[in-house]
């Protein structure tokens, strides 16, 4: 029986045949397809015909197919409903693509050719899009070791491997921790939580096999728990085990994990000629330095921690009023910030929460983008690979754009988080593909499923990424949607949540799960006018995981990384009520690979931009301008990576971005 993995799929646009692929079909698929894979790669390195763009370049981003159906389907699973043959799985694969993809950019005769294309560039009479491709192509070869000889080149191989595996065992550790810890709740401890938080602890204790409700360490479930439980008691117990996720016994503690990847970092850094692993990361981004980042991080650092300090004396006189003399604590801190929106602002999450049901959400979302882009929206009956996921056909003036499936509620199976992949991306070379596109969240299951505001944020943003990917239109794969600099890739999500803002979306789709009817105009002014509730308290949570992150890979690796953590805190007067969003030992954005490593300061340089390119909206005809839209979609969404990203941002906008616009956005402005 062949292995469907690496047939030509015969389903509606080519999806893939999810309910027909068991897990016992990754394994020798992998196989093959490393080895077809292979077998291209070295027909490219001997080829005894001149290297040109077209035999070498071109040939280099000509998709092996075998091997994408197997990656996009394995990670895609792997990530979002993952189960122990799946994480063994992950662990067999992960130095053996590491070592293949190495193999690739060691290949010496690969590498000759590469290079002949490269020095003979100005004399091929290249396309714009095409001399992109092959500076990226080049450079990437560059720095991932191909210039390297004899001893260096064998490490840098090892180095790779070693990577890959610690990467995975960090987030399967992290999954681990996540997914076994859980808090039972007697009737006595439901006080002060409202209906869907009761709602969705009992959905968790049925999926737990518990008969009654529990508390997860679910960001869905916890951060509600700890917003409303008047018990304190059982506030700190969950926060504690909120922030010690990832630090387990033995093999499982990633402590001593993230320790090894940030030394091994450092050693791939200077094999390649880098001070540090930050100057090596950091080249190839907008940033393209450690000072700019840091500039950027401490000018908004400063406004931030004055307002998070101002706002905890608020919050301990609160905690004073209720009889606590203590210090007020990581875990008061939600539960203090939420009685006061409600009474600075009337806004009550309780009352709120039924007007933002998903369903309504994801319409609210799709139709934003029919406005601005013409896109519409179709339900798709197919195989995916688990119930809760649904899927809906993508077009524009009848032609099929892309298959837009969506993942939306939190379980055990399911890495923490929200991410936007794609199952197979845009391209034009060597035929027509079109995207399939893939949202997960986190998000607390009911009836109806309703979204807390931060929820309704993260759907609007991992909606922009996908609008990134399904609008892409690109000839070449490798520069294809997401596929450009870190610190521009959260433009497009960043920005699209602003449209979650506009009074005229919020009138239409906030609707009340029972009544139906819309939000009330003093409810809508409040939801509104708390947009920058409490920023102080996520501005410092996030600008201090990008400060340790940046210190980590900025010299050498440090032996102890909970040591370093707390003396950048230290270093920058952390307020104590305050954690870092993500804590070394769960810090997966760094450590589970190195998409963020050195980068996570990326969201904040993102939004620079995106706070100025709404402006330029409001600056003209409103939120759906059509001009602006065109030129968001002319500039940015269509264009990947074929751009530098600079120069995309000034062709939208007519000039680089200050941090002005962003401080004014979060409310933390000077008065």
């Amino acid at each position: 029986m062949s292995n469907l993995l690496l047939s030509q799929w015969d389903t509606r646009f080519e999806i893939a045949p999810f309910d027909r692929i068991s897990d016992e079909d990754f394994s020798p698929a992998l196989d093959v397809a490393l080895e077809q894979h292979k077998i291209q790669i070295d027909a490219i390195a001997s080829n005894p015909e001149p290297a040109s763009f077209s035999n070498v370049i071109e040939a280099l981003e000509t998709p092996c197919r075998e091997l994408e159906q197997v990656l996009g389907v394995f990670f895609t699973v792997a990530g979002a409903d993952s189960n122990p043959k799946r994480e063994e799985l992950q662990r067999e694969f992960s130095p053996k693509l590491a070592a293949h993809f190495s193999e690739i950019t060691a290949n010496k005769a690969l590498y000759a050719r590469v290079k002949s294309v490269w020095d003979q560039r100005e004399e091929l009479a290249l396309s714009d899009e095409q001399q992109r491709v092959l500076l990226l192509t080049h450079r990437g070869f560059v720095r991932g070791g191909a210039a390297l000889e004899g001893d260096e080149d064998q490490r840098m191989q090892e180095i790779k491997g070693q990577l890959a595996t610690l990467g995975t065992r960090f987030t399967q550790n992290l999954l681990a921790s996540e997914r076994d810890w859980f808090m039972e709740l007697a009737e006595v401890d439901l006080e002060g939580l409202p209906g869907f938080v009761v709602e969705a602890a009992k959905a968790a204790g049925a999926e737990k096999g518990v008969d009654g409700p529990v508390v997860t360490l679910s960001r869905s479930l916890i951060t509600p728990f700890l917003q409303f439980s008047t018990r304190r008691d059982l506030r700190e117990i969950a926060f504690r085990a909120w922030a010690a996720r990832g630090e387990g016994e033995g093999e499982a503690d990633n402590r001593g994990i993230a320790a090894e990847i940030l030394k091994l970092r450092q050693e791939r850094a200077e094999l390649l000629g880098y001070s540090s692993f930050a100057d090596y990361k950091l080249e190839t981004e907008m940033a393209k330095t450690p000072d700019a980042v840091r500039g950027l991080l401490m000018d908004v650092w400063e406004p931030a921690k004055a307002q998070a300090e101002a706002d905890a004396k608020v919050l301990t006189e609160m905690m004073r009023e209720d009889g606590i003399n203590g210090s007020l604590e990581p875990w008061d801190w939600r539960y203090y910030a939420e009685k006061r929106r409600k009474a600075e602002h009337d806004l009550d999450e309780a009352e709120l929460k039924p007007y933002l049901q998903l369903d309504r959400m994801i319409q609210a979302s799709f139709d934003c983008a029919t406005r601005l882009f013409g896109m519409t929206f179709a339900p798709l009956d197919v195989p995916l690979y688990h119930p809760d996921c649904r899927a809906w056909e993508v077009t524009r003036d009848g032609q099929h754009l892309a298959v837009f499936i969506g993942d939306y509620f939190a379980r055990g199976s399911k890495r923490s988080g929200a991410w936007c992949s794609a199952m197979r991306q845009q391209a034009k070379f060597p035929a027509i593909q079109t995207p399939v596109v893939i949202n997960v969240c986190n998000f607390a299951k009911g009836d109806p499923a309703l979204l807390s505001w931060d929820d309704a944020r993260t759907l609007f943003h991992e909606f922009g990424h996908a609008l990134h990917q399904m609008l892409s239109n690109v000839t070449y794969e490798s520069i294809s949607g997401t596929s450009v600099a870190r610190d521009f890739v959260e433009l497009p999500s960043q920005l699209y949540e602003h449209w979650l803002e506009v009074p005229e979306v919020l009138q239409k789709f906030a609707t009340h799960a029972e009544t139906d009817e819309a939000m009330p105009e003093d409810m809508l002014k409040k939801v509104l006018g708390a947009a920058n509730f409490d920023m102080g308290f996520q501005t410092v949570e996030y600008v201090s995981s990008a400060l340790v992150d940046l210190a980590f890979h900025e010299g050498a690796a440090p032996e102890d990384v909970m040591a370093k953590q707390n003396e950048v805190l230290a270093g920058i007067g952390m307020p104590e009520a305050i954690t870092m969003r993500h804590a070394s030992p769960q810090f997966a954005h760094v450590f589970s690979g190195d998409g963020y490593s050195s980068g996570y300061y990326s969201y904040m340089w993102s939004e620079v931009m995106d706070a100025d390119a709404f402006a330029s909206f409001e600056e003209a005809g409103g939120a759906f301008d059509a001009d602006r839209a065109k030129a968001l979609e002319e500039h940015i969404l269509s264009t990947g990576g074929s751009v530098d990203p600079a120069d995309l941002y000034t062709a939208f906008r007519g000039r680089l971005p200050g941090v002005e616009a962003l401080l004014k956005g979060r409310g933390l402005a000077a008065k």
